[in-house]
Protein backbone atom coordinates (compact mmCIF):
# COMPACT_ATOMS: atom_id res chain seq x y z
CA UNK A 1 0.00 0.00 0.00
CA UNK A 2 1.32 3.63 -0.87
CA UNK A 3 1.63 5.98 1.78
CA UNK A 4 -1.10 8.05 -0.21
CA UNK A 5 -3.03 5.31 0.22
CA UNK A 6 -2.84 4.42 3.36
CA UNK A 7 -3.46 8.45 4.80
CA UNK A 8 -6.42 8.43 2.47
CA UNK A 9 -7.48 5.09 4.83
CA UNK A 10 -7.00 7.01 7.80
CA UNK A 11 -9.13 10.23 6.58
CA UNK A 12 -11.45 8.20 5.68
CA UNK A 13 -11.98 6.56 8.69
CA UNK A 14 -12.15 10.13 10.66
CA UNK A 15 -15.49 10.87 9.15
CA UNK A 16 -18.55 10.22 12.05
CA UNK A 17 -21.83 10.91 11.93
CA UNK A 18 -22.05 10.95 15.90
CA UNK A 19 -19.28 10.19 18.54
CA UNK A 20 -19.10 7.13 20.51
CA UNK A 21 -19.88 3.98 19.11
CA UNK A 22 -22.03 4.95 16.28
CA UNK A 23 -24.95 2.23 17.14
CA UNK A 24 -28.34 3.97 17.73
CA UNK A 25 -29.83 3.54 21.06
CA UNK A 26 -32.97 2.29 19.81
CA UNK A 27 -30.61 -1.29 18.22
CA UNK A 28 -29.92 -4.01 19.88
CA UNK A 29 -27.37 -6.03 18.27
CA UNK A 30 -26.60 -9.38 18.97
CA UNK A 31 -22.96 -9.21 19.90
CA UNK A 32 -20.65 -12.19 19.30
CA UNK A 33 -18.72 -13.88 22.04
CA UNK A 34 -15.78 -11.76 23.67
CA UNK A 35 -13.42 -15.09 22.13
CA UNK A 36 -10.49 -15.01 19.11
CA UNK A 37 -12.96 -16.46 16.73
CA UNK A 38 -14.98 -13.61 16.84
CA UNK A 39 -12.09 -10.94 16.42
CA UNK A 40 -11.03 -13.26 13.27
CA UNK A 41 -14.95 -12.91 11.75
CA UNK A 42 -14.22 -9.22 11.95
CA UNK A 43 -10.98 -8.76 10.53
CA UNK A 44 -12.65 -11.45 7.25
CA UNK A 45 -14.98 -8.87 6.82
CA UNK A 46 -12.41 -5.78 7.20
CA UNK A 47 -9.65 -7.00 5.09
CA UNK A 48 -11.39 -8.81 2.40
CA UNK A 49 -10.26 -7.83 -1.02
CA UNK A 50 -13.08 -7.81 -3.01
CA UNK A 51 -14.83 -5.06 -0.30
CA UNK A 52 -11.97 -3.05 -0.87
CA UNK A 53 -9.88 -4.53 2.38
CA UNK A 54 -6.33 -4.57 2.91
CA UNK A 55 -3.95 -5.92 5.94
CA UNK A 56 -3.49 -2.10 7.60
CA UNK A 57 -7.50 -1.71 7.46
CA UNK A 58 -7.79 -3.09 10.83
CA UNK A 59 -4.44 -1.26 11.98
CA UNK A 60 -6.02 2.01 11.34
CA UNK A 61 -8.98 0.86 12.42
CA UNK A 62 -7.90 0.22 15.68
CA UNK A 63 -5.83 3.21 16.28
CA UNK A 64 -9.11 4.97 15.39
CA UNK A 65 -11.06 3.26 18.26
CA UNK A 66 -8.54 4.19 21.01
CA UNK A 67 -5.54 1.77 20.51
CA UNK A 68 -1.97 3.44 20.99
CA UNK A 69 -3.59 6.70 22.83
CA UNK A 70 -1.12 6.85 25.11
CA UNK A 71 1.43 9.35 24.89
CA UNK A 72 4.93 7.25 24.52
CA UNK A 73 2.71 4.85 21.69
CA UNK A 74 1.57 7.88 19.92
CA UNK A 75 5.61 9.65 19.45
CA UNK A 76 5.97 6.32 17.65
CA UNK A 77 3.07 5.34 15.71
CA UNK A 78 1.52 9.11 15.20
CA UNK A 79 -1.76 10.32 15.99
CA UNK A 80 -4.48 8.74 15.81
CA UNK A 81 -7.69 10.03 13.74
CA UNK A 82 -11.07 10.64 14.54
CA UNK A 83 -13.60 8.61 15.70
CA UNK A 84 -14.78 6.27 12.78
CA UNK A 85 -18.16 5.77 11.59
CA UNK A 86 -19.56 1.40 11.56
CA UNK A 87 -17.70 -0.04 8.41
CA UNK A 88 -20.57 -1.38 5.87
CA UNK A 89 -18.83 -4.58 6.46
CA UNK A 90 -19.40 -5.31 9.63
CA UNK A 91 -22.84 -5.91 11.77
CA UNK A 92 -24.30 -3.60 14.72
CA UNK A 93 -23.13 -6.59 17.12
CA UNK A 94 -19.79 -6.62 15.47
CA UNK A 95 -19.05 -3.22 15.81
CA UNK A 96 -19.98 -2.90 18.70
CA UNK A 97 -18.01 -5.74 20.33
CA UNK A 98 -14.88 -3.79 18.69
CA UNK A 99 -15.54 -0.72 20.10
CA UNK A 100 -15.64 -2.01 23.75
CA UNK A 101 -12.56 -3.98 23.19
CA UNK A 102 -10.68 -1.06 21.71
CA UNK A 103 -11.74 1.88 23.77
CA UNK A 104 -8.47 2.44 25.94
CA UNK A 105 -9.33 3.01 29.87
CA UNK A 106 -6.31 3.28 31.50
CA UNK A 107 -8.54 2.35 35.11
CA UNK A 108 -9.82 -1.00 33.48
CA UNK A 109 -7.38 -2.71 30.61
CA UNK A 110 -8.75 -6.22 31.45
CA UNK A 111 -11.80 -5.00 29.21
CA UNK A 112 -10.09 -4.96 26.59
CA UNK A 113 -9.21 -8.81 26.28
CA UNK A 114 -10.74 -11.89 24.53
CA UNK A 115 -10.28 -15.66 24.79
CA UNK A 116 -7.96 -17.17 22.87
CA UNK A 117 -7.81 -20.97 21.39
CA UNK A 118 -5.50 -21.98 23.71
CA UNK A 119 -7.06 -20.82 26.95
CA UNK A 120 -5.47 -17.57 27.43
CA UNK A 121 -6.74 -14.16 27.57
CA UNK A 122 -5.57 -11.77 25.51
CA UNK A 123 -5.29 -7.70 25.59
CA UNK A 124 -6.21 -6.45 22.15
CA UNK A 125 -5.01 -2.63 22.42
CA UNK A 126 -1.22 -3.88 22.52
CA UNK A 127 -1.94 -6.50 19.88
CA UNK A 128 -2.57 -4.47 17.09
CA UNK A 129 -0.19 -1.97 18.05
CA UNK A 130 2.70 -4.57 17.71
CA UNK A 131 0.69 -6.05 14.44
CA UNK A 132 1.05 -2.17 13.00
CA UNK A 133 4.30 -1.46 13.96
CA UNK A 134 5.29 -4.94 12.25
CA UNK A 135 3.06 -3.83 9.32
CA UNK A 136 4.83 -0.03 9.21
CA UNK A 137 8.25 -1.77 9.66
CA UNK A 138 7.89 -4.15 6.73
CA UNK A 139 7.10 -1.15 4.55
CA UNK A 140 3.15 -1.28 5.01
CA UNK A 141 1.98 2.42 5.12
CA UNK A 142 4.13 5.35 6.46
CA UNK A 143 7.79 4.82 7.95
CA UNK A 144 8.11 4.54 11.78
CA UNK A 145 10.46 7.39 12.90
CA UNK A 146 13.43 7.30 14.55
CA UNK A 147 13.38 7.49 18.10
CA UNK A 148 15.75 9.70 20.20
CA UNK A 149 16.93 7.79 22.85
CA UNK A 150 16.92 4.78 20.10
CA UNK A 151 14.42 2.48 21.01
CA UNK A 152 12.72 -0.55 19.45
CA UNK A 153 9.63 0.91 17.93
CA UNK A 154 7.97 -2.38 17.93
CA UNK A 155 8.85 -3.38 21.58
CA UNK A 156 8.23 0.65 22.83
CA UNK A 157 4.41 0.45 21.97
CA UNK A 158 3.42 -3.06 23.17
CA UNK A 159 5.34 -3.38 26.34
CA UNK A 160 8.08 -0.69 26.90
CA UNK A 161 6.23 1.66 27.73
CA UNK A 162 3.03 0.12 29.56
CA UNK A 163 6.00 -1.71 31.91
CA UNK A 164 7.84 1.22 32.65
CA UNK A 165 5.12 3.40 33.74
CA UNK A 166 3.54 0.49 35.71
CA UNK A 167 6.40 0.36 37.87
CA UNK A 168 6.77 4.42 38.02
CA UNK A 169 3.49 4.34 39.29
CA UNK A 170 4.09 1.59 41.71
CA UNK A 171 7.29 3.06 42.94
CA UNK A 172 5.05 6.41 43.44
CA UNK A 173 2.37 4.76 45.18
CA UNK A 174 1.66 4.81 49.32
CA UNK A 175 -0.48 1.95 49.31
CA UNK A 176 2.24 -0.88 47.83
CA UNK A 177 0.25 -1.22 44.46
CA UNK A 178 1.49 -3.94 42.12
CA UNK A 179 2.52 -3.47 38.91
CA UNK A 180 1.88 -6.54 37.49
CA UNK A 181 -1.03 -8.83 37.10
CA UNK A 182 -3.33 -10.43 37.91
CA UNK A 183 -5.14 -13.24 36.11
CA UNK A 184 -9.05 -13.43 36.23
CA UNK A 185 -11.72 -15.51 34.95
CA UNK A 186 -14.04 -15.86 32.24
CA UNK A 187 -17.87 -16.13 33.09
CA UNK A 188 -18.63 -18.95 30.57
CA UNK A 189 -15.55 -19.93 28.12
CA UNK A 190 -17.89 -21.57 25.88
CA UNK A 191 -19.51 -17.98 25.17
CA UNK A 192 -17.38 -15.81 26.97
CA UNK A 193 -18.80 -11.84 27.94
CA UNK A 194 -17.52 -10.85 31.23
CA UNK A 195 -13.65 -11.33 32.14
CA UNK A 196 -12.85 -10.63 35.81
CA UNK A 197 -9.47 -10.02 37.74
CA UNK A 198 -8.66 -12.28 40.80
CA UNK A 199 -7.51 -9.51 42.96
CA UNK A 200 -6.11 -5.48 43.13
CA UNK A 201 -5.53 -4.33 38.86
CA UNK A 202 -2.84 -3.06 38.17
CA UNK A 203 -1.33 -1.04 34.61
CA UNK A 204 -0.17 -4.63 33.22
CA UNK A 205 -2.88 -7.20 34.13
CA UNK A 206 -2.24 -10.65 32.50
CA UNK A 207 -3.94 -10.06 29.44
CA UNK A 208 -2.35 -6.89 28.67
CA UNK A 209 1.07 -8.72 29.59
CA UNK A 210 0.22 -11.90 27.04
CA UNK A 211 -1.54 -9.45 23.94
CA UNK A 212 2.01 -7.32 24.23
CA UNK A 213 4.03 -10.45 23.90
CA UNK A 214 2.10 -11.45 20.95
CA UNK A 215 1.91 -8.80 19.56
CA UNK A 216 6.10 -7.84 19.63
CA UNK A 217 6.24 -11.79 18.23
CA UNK A 218 3.49 -11.21 15.19
CA UNK A 219 4.55 -8.21 14.68
CA UNK A 220 8.11 -9.08 13.99
CA UNK A 221 6.98 -11.40 11.52
CA UNK A 222 4.88 -8.78 9.86
CA UNK A 223 7.93 -6.78 9.32
CA UNK A 224 9.49 -9.70 7.34
CA UNK A 225 6.68 -8.98 4.90
CA UNK A 226 2.75 -8.15 5.11
CA UNK A 227 0.27 -10.76 5.32
CA UNK A 228 -3.79 -10.93 5.84
CA UNK A 229 -3.87 -9.99 9.40
CA UNK A 230 -6.95 -12.67 10.14
CA UNK A 231 -4.97 -15.49 8.35
CA UNK A 232 -1.77 -14.41 10.64
CA UNK A 233 -3.98 -14.63 14.00
CA UNK A 234 -5.46 -17.92 12.61
CA UNK A 235 -2.50 -19.18 11.96
CA UNK A 236 -0.75 -18.22 15.90
CA UNK A 237 -4.05 -19.07 17.87
CA UNK A 238 -5.91 -21.91 16.45
CA UNK A 239 -9.51 -21.87 16.29
CA UNK A 240 -12.27 -22.69 18.59
CA UNK A 241 -11.43 -23.94 22.29
CA UNK A 242 -8.46 -25.73 20.60
CA UNK A 243 -10.40 -28.31 18.88
CA UNK A 244 -7.35 -28.54 16.10
CA UNK A 245 -4.92 -31.65 16.47
CA UNK A 246 -1.66 -30.17 18.16
CA UNK A 247 -0.56 -27.16 19.73
CA UNK A 248 -1.00 -23.64 18.86
CA UNK A 249 2.18 -21.24 18.39
CA UNK A 250 0.75 -18.80 21.14
CA UNK A 251 1.43 -22.05 23.65
CA UNK A 252 5.43 -21.26 22.63
CA UNK A 253 4.76 -17.59 23.51
CA UNK A 254 6.74 -17.40 26.30
CA UNK A 255 9.58 -19.32 24.85
CA UNK A 256 9.37 -17.03 21.95
CA UNK A 257 9.44 -14.01 23.41
CA UNK A 258 12.42 -14.58 25.79
CA UNK A 259 14.36 -15.54 22.88
CA UNK A 260 13.76 -12.55 21.14
CA UNK A 261 13.38 -9.69 24.06
CA UNK A 262 15.47 -11.15 26.88
CA UNK A 263 15.30 -9.74 30.15
CA UNK A 264 18.66 -7.77 29.23
CA UNK A 265 16.89 -6.38 25.81
CA UNK A 266 13.50 -5.41 28.03
CA UNK A 267 15.35 -3.45 30.37
CA UNK A 268 17.57 -1.48 27.81
CA UNK A 269 14.01 -1.09 25.70
CA UNK A 270 12.34 0.44 28.91
CA UNK A 271 14.87 2.79 30.10
CA UNK A 272 15.15 3.72 26.51
CA UNK A 273 11.21 4.23 26.36
CA UNK A 274 11.17 6.14 29.64
CA UNK A 275 13.68 8.58 28.52
CA UNK A 276 11.50 9.55 25.62
CA UNK A 277 8.97 10.04 27.75
CA UNK A 278 11.13 12.55 29.62
CA UNK A 279 11.90 14.32 25.90
CA UNK A 280 7.74 15.24 25.46
CA UNK A 281 6.14 18.31 26.08
CA UNK A 282 4.75 18.01 28.67
CA UNK A 283 6.80 15.40 30.63
CA UNK A 284 4.87 12.52 32.46
CA UNK A 285 4.81 13.99 36.11
CA UNK A 286 6.66 10.71 37.75
CA UNK A 287 9.46 11.32 35.80
CA UNK A 288 10.17 15.00 36.28
CA UNK A 289 12.39 14.75 39.20
CA UNK A 290 14.25 11.31 38.43
CA UNK A 291 17.79 11.45 37.35
CA UNK A 292 19.39 8.48 35.16
CA UNK A 293 20.33 5.99 37.37
CA UNK A 294 16.74 6.20 38.88
CA UNK A 295 15.27 5.42 35.46
CA UNK A 296 17.87 2.84 34.62
CA UNK A 297 16.58 1.62 38.14
CA UNK A 298 12.85 1.60 37.57
CA UNK A 299 13.95 -0.05 33.97
CA UNK A 300 15.94 -3.24 35.57
CA UNK A 301 13.31 -4.10 38.58
CA UNK A 302 10.44 -3.97 35.54
CA UNK A 303 12.44 -5.81 33.25
CA UNK A 304 13.55 -8.76 35.95
CA UNK A 305 10.23 -8.77 37.48
CA UNK A 306 8.15 -9.61 34.44
CA UNK A 307 10.98 -11.91 33.04
CA UNK A 308 10.30 -14.39 36.05
CA UNK A 309 6.31 -14.03 35.98
CA UNK A 310 5.61 -13.80 32.28
CA UNK A 311 8.79 -15.88 30.76
CA UNK A 312 10.48 -17.87 33.33
CA UNK A 313 7.77 -19.60 34.64
CA UNK A 314 4.92 -21.08 33.18
CA UNK A 315 1.35 -20.13 32.48
CA UNK A 316 -0.92 -21.65 35.15
CA UNK A 317 -4.62 -22.21 33.74
CA UNK A 318 -6.56 -21.20 36.98
CA UNK A 319 -9.80 -23.59 38.91
CA UNK A 320 -12.33 -21.28 37.25
CA UNK A 321 -10.92 -21.77 33.64
CA UNK A 322 -11.08 -25.52 33.55
CA UNK A 323 -14.74 -25.31 35.30
CA UNK A 324 -13.76 -26.71 38.69
CA UNK A 325 -16.42 -27.99 40.94
CA UNK A 326 -16.02 -26.49 44.53
CA UNK A 327 -13.68 -28.13 47.09
CA UNK A 328 -15.54 -30.00 49.60
CA UNK A 329 -15.08 -29.18 53.07
CA UNK A 330 -12.49 -27.24 54.26
CA UNK A 331 -8.93 -27.23 53.24
CA UNK A 332 -6.07 -27.23 55.01
CA UNK A 333 -3.02 -24.69 54.59
CA UNK A 334 0.43 -26.24 53.19
CA UNK A 335 3.66 -24.71 55.33
CA UNK A 336 5.45 -23.26 52.38
CA UNK A 337 8.65 -23.63 51.61
CA UNK A 338 8.21 -27.70 51.15
CA UNK A 339 10.91 -29.90 50.64
CA UNK A 340 9.64 -32.16 47.94
CA UNK A 341 7.93 -32.74 44.97
CA UNK A 342 6.53 -36.01 43.84
CA UNK A 343 5.94 -36.80 40.01
CA UNK A 344 3.06 -38.88 38.66
CA UNK A 345 1.12 -39.65 35.59
CA UNK A 346 -2.45 -39.89 35.93
CA UNK A 347 -2.70 -43.43 33.78
CA UNK A 348 -6.74 -41.79 33.02
CA UNK A 349 -6.59 -40.14 30.73
CA UNK A 350 -4.33 -42.38 29.17
CA UNK A 351 -3.65 -40.43 26.32
CA UNK A 352 -1.64 -36.72 26.31
CA UNK A 353 -3.80 -33.54 26.15
CA UNK A 354 -2.54 -31.16 23.50
CA UNK A 355 -5.63 -28.47 23.36
CA UNK A 356 -7.52 -26.65 25.87
CA UNK A 357 -10.52 -28.13 25.26
CA UNK A 358 -9.40 -32.08 25.99
CA UNK A 359 -7.07 -30.68 28.89
CA UNK A 360 -9.97 -28.88 30.55
CA UNK A 361 -12.44 -31.74 30.01
CA UNK A 362 -9.60 -34.23 31.14
CA UNK A 363 -9.27 -31.88 34.90
CA UNK A 364 -12.98 -32.11 35.12
CA UNK A 365 -12.71 -36.22 34.57
CA UNK A 366 -10.40 -36.36 37.42
CA UNK A 367 -11.92 -34.07 39.78
CA UNK A 368 -15.05 -36.07 39.56
CA UNK A 369 -13.46 -39.48 39.99
CA UNK A 370 -11.49 -38.51 42.44
CA UNK A 371 -14.66 -36.58 44.81
CA UNK A 372 -16.96 -38.94 43.36
CA UNK A 373 -15.93 -42.25 43.00
CA UNK A 374 -12.52 -42.11 45.51
CA UNK A 375 -14.43 -39.44 48.28
CA UNK A 376 -11.85 -37.03 48.25
CA UNK A 377 -12.79 -33.03 49.09
CA UNK A 378 -11.27 -32.50 45.77
CA UNK A 379 -9.02 -33.48 42.40
CA UNK A 380 -5.93 -34.66 44.65
CA UNK A 381 -2.99 -33.07 42.48
CA UNK A 382 -1.50 -29.90 43.33
CA UNK A 383 -0.87 -29.33 39.56
CA UNK A 384 -1.42 -31.10 36.41
CA UNK A 385 1.09 -30.35 33.06
CA UNK A 386 -0.80 -31.02 30.00
CA UNK A 387 1.15 -31.54 26.39
CA UNK A 388 -0.66 -28.39 25.19
CA UNK A 389 1.92 -26.37 27.23
CA UNK A 390 0.17 -25.67 30.31
CA UNK A 391 0.24 -26.06 34.04
CA UNK A 392 -3.34 -26.70 34.98
CA UNK A 393 -4.55 -25.83 39.11
CA UNK A 394 -5.02 -28.13 41.25
CA UNK A 395 -4.84 -27.55 45.24
CA UNK A 396 -2.55 -25.35 44.18
CA UNK A 397 0.43 -23.45 45.97
CA UNK A 398 -1.75 -23.21 49.59
CA UNK A 399 -3.29 -26.11 50.17
CA UNK A 400 -3.02 -29.83 51.04
CA UNK A 401 -3.37 -32.28 48.46
CA UNK A 402 -4.79 -35.89 48.21
CA UNK A 403 -1.40 -37.41 45.80
CA UNK A 404 0.84 -39.48 47.90
CA UNK A 405 -0.24 -40.81 50.87
CA UNK A 406 1.46 -40.09 53.97
CA UNK A 407 3.35 -37.32 52.32
CA UNK A 408 1.05 -34.92 51.26
CA UNK A 409 1.84 -32.55 53.93
CA UNK A 410 5.33 -32.74 52.98
CA UNK A 411 5.54 -32.07 48.95
CA UNK A 412 3.61 -31.07 45.91
CA UNK A 413 1.89 -33.48 43.57
CA UNK A 414 2.68 -32.89 40.07
CA UNK A 415 0.31 -34.96 37.60
CA UNK A 416 1.15 -35.39 33.45
CA UNK A 417 -1.81 -36.16 31.75
CA UNK A 418 -1.08 -39.96 30.46
CA UNK A 419 -0.09 -43.32 30.58
CA UNK A 420 3.89 -43.33 30.52
CA UNK A 421 4.41 -46.92 31.32
CA UNK A 422 6.25 -47.65 27.71
CA UNK A 423 6.27 -44.08 26.19
CA UNK A 424 7.70 -40.85 27.51
CA UNK A 425 5.67 -37.27 27.08
CA UNK A 426 7.07 -35.54 24.52
CA UNK A 427 10.29 -33.12 25.02
CA UNK A 428 8.80 -30.17 25.48
CA UNK A 429 5.99 -31.27 28.53
CA UNK A 430 9.61 -32.37 30.33
CA UNK A 431 10.53 -29.29 30.05
CA UNK A 432 7.63 -27.46 31.47
CA UNK A 433 8.44 -29.28 34.47
CA UNK A 434 12.33 -29.68 34.25
CA UNK A 435 13.71 -26.64 33.23
CA UNK A 436 9.91 -23.97 34.14
CA UNK A 437 8.21 -25.02 36.70
CA UNK A 438 10.73 -26.31 39.48
CA UNK A 439 13.43 -23.35 38.93
CA UNK A 440 10.16 -20.96 39.37
CA UNK A 441 8.86 -23.19 41.91
CA UNK A 442 12.05 -22.83 43.87
CA UNK A 443 12.61 -18.61 43.30
CA UNK A 444 8.71 -18.00 44.05
CA UNK A 445 9.72 -19.60 48.01
CA UNK A 446 7.39 -22.55 47.66
CA UNK A 447 9.87 -25.43 47.70
CA UNK A 448 13.04 -25.29 48.68
CA UNK A 449 15.91 -24.85 46.72
CA UNK A 450 17.29 -28.10 48.41
CA UNK A 451 14.14 -29.75 47.58
CA UNK A 452 14.23 -33.82 46.16
CA UNK A 453 12.25 -34.65 43.45
CA UNK A 454 10.72 -38.22 43.77
CA UNK A 455 8.60 -40.63 41.70
CA UNK A 456 5.51 -41.87 43.41
CA UNK A 457 6.42 -45.53 43.06
CA UNK A 458 8.88 -44.69 46.02
CA UNK A 459 6.59 -43.63 48.76
CA UNK A 460 4.01 -46.37 47.76
CA UNK A 461 2.82 -49.56 46.57
CA UNK A 462 2.29 -48.42 42.45
CA UNK A 463 3.95 -48.55 39.70
CA UNK A 464 2.95 -44.68 39.01
CA UNK A 465 5.01 -42.48 37.33
CA UNK A 466 4.88 -45.17 34.64
CA UNK A 467 8.40 -47.65 33.93
CA UNK A 468 9.10 -45.26 31.09
CA UNK A 469 8.60 -41.59 33.04
CA UNK A 470 10.42 -43.02 36.21
CA UNK A 471 13.84 -43.65 34.14
CA UNK A 472 13.58 -40.38 32.44
CA UNK A 473 13.33 -38.70 35.76
CA UNK A 474 15.74 -40.46 37.50
CA UNK A 475 18.85 -38.54 35.40
CA UNK A 476 17.32 -35.00 36.80
CA UNK A 477 19.76 -33.02 39.14
CA UNK A 478 16.86 -32.87 41.60
CA UNK A 479 15.93 -36.66 41.78
CA UNK A 480 16.69 -38.78 44.76
CA UNK A 481 16.65 -42.31 44.62
CA UNK A 482 15.44 -43.60 48.13
CA UNK A 483 12.41 -41.64 50.57
CA UNK A 484 14.92 -40.89 53.11
CA UNK A 485 15.11 -37.28 54.17
CA UNK A 486 11.47 -36.00 53.64
CA UNK A 487 11.02 -33.26 55.45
Amino acid sequence: MSLGMFLWLLLALNVCSCPGTGISPALSPAVPPRHMDSVLDILDALESPARGGSPGTAAALGRGLGVCSTPGCRAVLGEPPGSPERPPTLTVGQWQLLTELLRYDPATPELGAVLTPDGSTVALGPLLAGIEAGLRSGGFGPPLPTLDPPADPLLAVTIAEALGTSFLMAQGSDNNATALGPGGCWDDVENPQNYTLRGPPSPVPDPVAIGAMDGVLLGTQLARGPLPVAELLRGYYGVGNGSEVGRPLSSYRRRDFGALAGQGRLEKEVAAVLGMLRTLSPSPELLRDMGTQEVAAVARRAAQEFSERYVECPAIVPRCLWGARPYRGTPAPLQPPLGSVFLHHTLEPARPCQTFSTCTRAMRDMQRFHQDTRGWDDIGYSFVVGSDGYLYEGRGWHWVGAHTKGYNTQGFGVGIVGDFTATLPDPDTLALVRDELLPCAVRSGHIRPDFTLRGHRQLGRTDCPGNALFQEIQSWSSFQGTPSGLG
